[in-house]
């Protein structure tokens, strides 16, 4: 369920109402630096919309899909990446180094799907979630892409339109970490 939150009444209410009766997802215009319109959608779960939120987004991209990732074994997302790429836009990922070895990732489906992969190893946990779409759509928060975010655990997903600042500090920082990672090619 969306809701539309214009005053802080109306947002206390509806957190309220959110923490009474179990998770939905929240949206509100969003206010700040950035040109044009922008705006911020917020998702919970368990089973608050987040998995589909991300796959609209990526259904939606037009040249670029970037995406830090600690875990990946969602598949409505996973499919969506690889459509992605079918539809020739260019995906790349980066996992943490627990993918390498894990059992239940997609690592593998994507990297026979001709997606780039990267493993970040330099960190005790490249716990990023984060996807950049076209440069100007950011999806972050602790939403892990798995099943057990959307169906089992209490996450939150931001969805933010129209920040390109923001958006730029994201870039650079998904550059940073591909740059110090290691190509997967599978298992």
């Amino acid at each position: 369920m969306k809701r539309h939150l214009t005053s802080p009444l109306a947002r206390c209410c509806i957190l309220a109402a959110i923490s009474i009766q179990g998770c939905t997802s929240v949206s509100r215009p969003a206010t700040g630096s950035g040109t044009g319109s922008s705006s911020v959608n917020v998702y919970f779960s368990p089973k608050g919309g987040a998995t589909a939120a991300v796959v609209k987004e990526i259904d939606g991209a037009r040249y670029e899909v970037l995406m830090l990732a600690d875990a990946f074994p969602s598949k409505p997302i996973t499919q969506a990446v690889v459509n992605a790429r079918k539809r020739g836009v260019n995906v790349q990922v980066v996992l943490d180094r627990s993918q390498r070895n894990e059992k239940n990732t997609d690592a593998d489906f994507l990297t026979h799907s001709h997606i780039p992969m990267y493993i970040d190893s330099r960190h005790a946990v490249a716990h990023n979630k984060v996807i950049v779409i076209d440069s100007s759509t950011l999806i972050t928060g602790s939403f892990s892409f798995t099943r057990a975010a959307e169906e089992n655990n209490a996450e939150n997903l931001l969805v933010i339109k129209g920040r390109k600042t923001l958006v730029g500090q994201y870039i650079e920082n998904f550059e940073l970490h591909k740059a110090h990672s290691e190509v997967y090619k599978g298992r």
